[in-house]
């Protein structure tokens, strides 16, 4: 069994910032894509940031200039250091990340729990 237990949301005031860490335990042979998602009230969920297990990035173009991510390989954790908030980057951050959790079975996608991103106007 896998987990994705994601810490550090909460509420910032525009132009602060803020920094989520996605941790996943359980039976991991090896990771390869990691990533951050949001999904704000009446709206889909969209891709915020991704990064492969090299450390190649992309990010939506909201974001670019403002969020970097990054990971640990050897914690199997993801981070998202979001700076500069802005009041539409409100919404629940959900990490995900691509699994192989038996050596001979393909990876899958996992997804944390969501925490919640306040930006007041």
């Amino acid at each position: 069994q896998v987990q994705l237990v994601e810490s550090g949301g909460g509420l910032v005031q525009a132009g602060g910032s803020l920094r989520l860490s996605c941790a996943a335990s359980g039976r991991i042979v090896s990771i390869k894509s990691m990533g951050w998602y949001r999904q704000a009230p009446g709206n889909q969920r969209e891709l915020v940031a991704d990064i492969t297990s090299v450390g190649s990035t992309n990010y939506a173009d909201s974001v670019k200039g403002r969020f970097t991510i990054s990971r640990d390989n050897a914690k199997n954790t993801v981070y998202l250091q979001m700076n500069s908030l802005k009041p539409e980057d409100t919404a629940v951050y959900y990490c995900r990340s691509e699994i192989r959790s038996v050596a001979v079975l393909p990876t899958r996608d996992y997804w944390g729990q969501g925490t919640q991103v306040t930006v007041p106007s």
